[in-house]
């Protein structure tokens, strides 16, 4: 989700490593500056949309593929990514992701036409997704386990946040001033000056056991959900019995199986179906996976609303989402302690009841809304619903695994919220678009908007359920130390 935390889970290895010669500051400082891009390129681009659409004259569809493009590749990839590292080494890949990650932002800003804009978002994905695990990889094994490591992973984490938090008001500030072509341009500079100082300063290491390198699936799993999530998408202008929605679908969901069919065979899987006998690693990632559903969707839609209809600036957008980041940031940061009193288990179904009621707060929204009456109010409960969820059910499906297993059942977490947040975004921006060409004008704009987090607060009751019935009680509910 825009906005949202990484989640981190600090398992230790077996692995021969290389202590790094150059100061602890300064390997914290050259991997949160790689995760700080990849979190904030979540978000950025939210604000810039209306100024991309009307830039390249990108249609509702394509609008949805900018954002999508990256989520997609982003979580399809993620636990190759991962991986890699582990075989290849964790400068080595993180070199890699972060040049791939600067040179498709480059591409993205010089785009002409929507489909090159759509191409570079979805190589920058690919570029995330073996960027970002490196970053905590390289940190895990650069530190001692103790105090120092746990320092580092949750400085790790807050920058995560912040570059999730101040993701709208840097796109509304580049945008407004100069041009929605600076939210993707703005990386080349920083990337280039982490990339020099990678090169120079962080000390390769990887791990001791030589594994294979799942790519088949890797490319069926971010296959396949692309394609189910262009089915979707197609209902929106030529319904659901449409040989151009369905074809899509079959061909989607027949990827999928064979994915499913190859990590079942593969003798290193990027995803170990057996993980998955596990109640509370199925139980946490179905849950994650409406969560991140409905929940992602929000900056989408928020940012078209106040610039689509209530006509703000793009500065103005990113300044108004300030108290929703704040919160989320908040919500996350709380939210161990508050595992200690309540449960994670309760925690996280207390955080979703708060989230989906600022969502049907929400989706009262109107042509006539205001930024006190219509957004403050429901932005906060939503975001803050948001960062007090994800946490326990991390910690609900870390908790059932093998101490090896840790790291990869963190990964799969990320992993469930980015794809049904890129699922999620299909659904409801369909939903939207049912609405909105029922009607002409702002009028129709807010209230598709509104009705697709209408939609998103029934998914988020979904998963609520899905809590109450399914997920675990942790072995212990106190948080991790």
């Amino acid at each position: 989700m825009g906005g949202m935390p990484p989640i981190a889970a600090s398992a230790t290895l077996p692995e021969t490593t290389r202590r790094t010669a150059a100061p602890a500051w300064l390997v914290m400082l050259l991997v949160c500056a790689g995760q700080f891009l990849v979190v904030l390129d979540v978000s950025v681009v939210n604000v810039a949309l209306p100024a991309m659409r009307t830039g390249l004259g990108l249609s509702e569809l394509g609008l949805q593929w900018i954002v999508n493009a990256y989520v997609i590749t982003f979580a399809g990839f993620m636990l190759l990514g991962g991986r890699a590292a582990d075989i290849f080494g964790r400068k080595r890949i993180f070199v890699l992701g972060l040049a791939l990650f600067t040179v498709a932002s480059l591409g993205g800003a010089l785009a002409q036409q929507p489909w090159q804009l759509i191409a570079a978002r979805t190589v920058q994905g690919v570029g995330a997704a073996v960027l970002s695990p490196a970053t905590l990889t390289i940190l895990t094994t650069s530190f001692p386990t103790g105090p120092a490591r746990t320092h580092a992973i949750a400085t790790w984490t807050a920058v995560g946040a912040g570059g999730g938090a101040v993701g709208g008001l840097v796109g509304g500030v580049l945008t407004e001033y100069l041009s929605w072509r600076w939210v993707l341009l703005i990386n080349v500079p920083v990337g280039a000056l982490v990339l020099a100082g990678a090169a120079l300063w962080l000390t390769e290491s990887r791990q001791g056991a030589v594994r294979r390198l799942d790519v088949p699936g890797a490319v069926l799993v971010t296959a396949g959900l692309a394609l189910v999530a262009y089915g979707i998408v197609q209902t929106e202008t030529d319904g659901w019995r449409s040989a151009s929605a369905l074809l899509p679908l079959a061909a989607g969901l027949v990827v999928i199986a064979a994915f499913l069919a190859v990590e079942a065979r593969a003798k290193a899987p990027l995803m170990p179906l057996g993980l998955f006998r596990l109640r509370s690693v199925h139980s946490a990632n179905g849950a994650m996976v409406l969560a991140g559903a409905a929940m992602f969707s929000m900056w989408y839609f928020l940012s078209l609303y106040v610039q689509n209809v209530l006509g703000y600036r793009p500065l103005e957008a990113g300044l108004s989402f300030i108290p929703h980041s704040l919160s989320i940031v908040l919500g996350s940061k709380i939210a161990p302690r508050l595992m200690n009193r309540l449960g994670a288990k309760t925690l996280a179904i207390a955080g979703a009841v708060i989230s989906a009621s600022g969502m049907a707060w929400q989706g009262t929204m109107d042509v006539d809304g205001t930024y006190l009456g219509t957004i403050l109010g429901p932005g906060i409960l939503m975001a803050l619903g948001a960062g007090l969820t994800a946490t326990p059910i991390a910690a609900i499906a870390t908790s059932g695994a093998a101490p090896a297993d840790q790291g990869l059942v963190s990964g799969l977490i990320n992993t469930s919220r980015q794809m049904g947040g890129a699922l999620g975004l299909s659904v409801l921006s369909t939903v939207a678009a049912s609405r909105i060409e029922a009607g002409h004008g702002p009028k129709a704009l807010a209230d598709g908007y509104g009705l697709a987090f209408q939609v998103g607060s029934m998914i988020l009751l979904g998963s609520i359920l899905l809590m109450i019935i399914a997920l675990p009680r942790r072995r212990a509910d106190a948080a991790p130390g």
